[in-house]
């Protein structure tokens, strides 16, 4: 879909440096883009890459228009000063790609429904999905196919299911809550006493309550509380294959990278930020705002506001001073043998000094 920079400047509230009149076909990223599309810069390590860079359109803030121009001053780039360039680009993508038009079908004679449940006005029930009984669902819901939707579950308005993914009975999902395919909310949690040289299952009786806009990646999995729910705050964003066990309880507008595995009855402030692969140790508590890197292994509460990185994770400075101590074992460890060797020599060399004045000792008192 052909625009002027003229028209999307207008769209963005920016300002044009360069040709108003120039034709853009496509919004694309820094590498990729050619004279006919628009890209950003939001950074500077990005900013140092626009020599290289072919965009006819560049997405820019003030503080680095000028940066920029120097950048690209043998070609005819055009730029679009902007106060956020990520959010115009943002926008200009969707002006190029826009979503497809929400159908509106209501519910599928191949879905199954049952008698009880309760289905809000514009929601759709795709083909293969299972609604069981006494199951509520809001208005403007997409239930997309191969969902099972457990007796007593509760979804609010205007919130999407993904194909295939599951929700045990008697779970509870918010409004605009989004659900990636094949992800399982509400399955048992881990939880087994050891008693007489066998594991017997504790019963899962909980429940899962997920709240307003969160977003749930694909395949990731939710545990049900063992009494009482497990909780995902509002805002919350998760990505695929994150473990979430039962009875945690995530504050709100948390992220979660790919990978992160929480252990029973964790609990988090709002605003968390836990890199992929993290792994936190059960009835621990994440305070608000900390963040975690990739790998870190917590095995302790996390104050707030701290980044914590390494396994067993400690505060970031700390670690950083670990990391370069260990870095330098190998040279350390050659400088220990030769001390070794020195040590072994003067060891020796003191031996035999001795010993000349154990013979010499008793001549010179004779003497």
């Amino acid at each position: 879909m052909m625009i002027t920079v003229d028209q999307l400047a207008r769209q963005l509230n920016g300002e044009v440096v360069g040709n108003r009149e120039r034709e853009i076909t496509n919004a694309k990223a820094l590498q990729k883009a050619t004279s006919d599309d628009v890209t950003f810069v939001a950074d500077d390590q990005n900013l140092r890459k626009l020599n290289k860079c072919l965009a006819g359109v560049v997405l820019v803030d003030a503080e680095r228009l000028a940066t920029a121009q120097q950048l690209t001053a043998l070609s005819d780039t055009t730029f679009i000063v902007v106060a956020d360039p990520m959010r115009a680009f943002i926008t200009a993508m969707t002006h190029f790609r826009p979503q497809r038009a929400r159908p509106s079908f209501g519910v599928s004679p191949q879905a199954h429904v049952d008698p009880s449940a309760t289905i809000g006005v514009d929601t759709n029930i795709h083909p293969t999905a299972v609604i069981g009984p006494e199951v509520v669902i809001g208005a403007g819901c997409d239930i997309h196919p191969g969902v099972v939707v457990g007796a007593g579950c509760h979804i609010g308005d205007q919130t999407t299911i993904h194909p295939n993914a599951v929700l045990y009975p008697e779970i509870t999902i918010g409004n605009r809550v989004l659900i990636h395919a094949n992800a399982v909310i509400g399955a048992d949690g881990f939880g087994y006493r050891f008693e007489q040289g066998r594991f017997v299952k504790i019963p899962q009786l909980g429940t899962v309550r997920v709240d307003d806009d969160v977003e749930i990646g694909a395949c990731t999995t939710i545990d049900r509380g063992m009494v009482g729910p497990t909780i995902i705050g509002e805002g919350t964003k998760l990505d695929n294959l994150v473990q979430i066990a039962h009875n945690c309880e995530l504050g709100k507008h948390n992220a979660f990278a790919s990978q992160v595995g929480l252990a029973g009855s964790v609990t988090t402030g709002d605003y968390v930020r836990c890199a992929g692969q993290v792994g936190v140790a059960d009835h621990l508590h994440l305070g608000a705002g900390c963040t975690l890197a990739a790998k870190a292994g917590v095995h302790k509460n996390t104050p707030e506001g701290q980044t914590h990185v390494g396994s067993p994770a400690g505060p970031i400075d700390e670690q950083f001073k670990i990391m370069m101590a260990v870095q330098k074992v190998p040279e350390m460890r050659t400088q220990i043998r030769q001390l070794e060797r020195q040590v072994i020599e003067l060891t020796k060399q003191l031996t035999e000094l001795r010993d000349q004045l154990t013979e010499s000792l008793p001549e010179a008192i004779a003497a």
